[in-house]
């Protein structure tokens, strides 16, 4: 599977022509990846499926109502009203880039106020290119008459646009550290895929590495800044794919020797925004080792 090159959010009315330059290679999905470096809004104010996409549940964090999952629309399916007003989050349930949106949505207690709309990866409806969101892929964003694209400038827009509990640091320093966190997500990914076709797993070592030396930085764990914050939320969806496929095939254990690290997916997986998002371990392993098994 090949994902677009880096690129810009996206605003789109209508269904005017776009062409996504597809070279950045991935091994999730078609899904945003960012431009480095990335900027926080100045303005802030108040082919692989899985078997286990539908129905599932998850709590609305803001009134305790458990939320029910739609099933993902592909091909056969009609589409939903464009432009009605309804803010709408377009996902799939096994992007990781999709991902980190969904979980923003669902931390800031966002679930009645953002419907969620996945799609088939695999079986795409055509209207989601033409009507919606002419890159194709996911996550995507409509509200107030626009569609807005890339994961990491939507996780931003949803924490300067809507209420809900903060996910950014006040502290400037730390800030200023979470836009670094930020920019270094595409170099730590393809760090680490790099090491799947590889002897080595150096490359990744040094990635999370990386990671284990940030969750120090000030000394107030178990999250990255401190808190469970936009910087966690970016890296969480790929750390879950990670682990259990490299401890699978590399027969390499990323916490070993990393016990911040260790101690940050223990207590992310009690963050329940993030945990009704996550997908069963071996199924990860699996979709890799497809992917991958040429190469492996």
């Amino acid at each position: 599977m090949a994902a677009a090159t880096p690129g810009t959010s996206v605003s789109l009315r209508t269904s005017s022509a776009a062409n996504p330059r597809l070279t950045f290679p991935s091994v999730f999905c078609i899904c945003s990846v960012p431009k480095t470096p990335l900027r926080y809004p100045r303005n802030i104010h108040p082919h692989v499926k899985f078997s286990r996409i539908s129905p599932l549940s998850a709590s609305a964090m803001s009134s305790g109502v458990k939320e029910v999952l739609p099933p993902a629309l592909d091909s056969s399916s009609e589409s939903p009203a464009i432009f009605d007003g309804t803010t709408k989050l377009y996902i799939s349930y096994t992007c990781p880039y999709a991902q980190r949106v969904w979980i923003t949505r669902n931390y800031k207690g966002l679930q009645d106020k953002i419907k969620l709309i996945p799609i088939d990866l695999q079986n795409r409806p055509a209207w989601y290119k033409e009507k919606v969101y002419p890159p194709n892929k996911v996550p995507s964003l409509e509200h107030n008459n626009e569609v807005k694209g890339e994961s990491l400038d939507l996780i931003k827009y949803l924490e300067g646009n809507f209420e809900g509990p903060s996910l950014l640091p006040d502290d400037p320093a730390k800030r200023e550290f979470a836009e670094e966190l930020l920019s270094y997500t595409n170099s730590f990914n393809q760090a680490v895929v790099s090491s799947f076709k590889a002897d080595s797993i150096n490359e990744a070592g040094a990635a999370f590495d990386y990671l284990e030396n940030a969750l120090g930085k000030f000394g107030d764990g178990p999250f990255v800044l401190g808190t469970f914050s936009l910087a966690n939320i970016a890296y969480a969806p790929f750390i879950e794919r990670y682990q259990p496929f490299l401890l699978d095939v590399k027969k390499y254990n990323i916490t070993e020797g990393r016990p911040k690290l260790a101690a940050w997916i223990q207590e992310i997986n009690k963050i329940e925004a993030y945990e009704v998002t996550k997908r069963d371990p071996k199924e990860l392993a699996e979709a890799f080792k497809r992917r991958f098994s040429s190469r492996l």
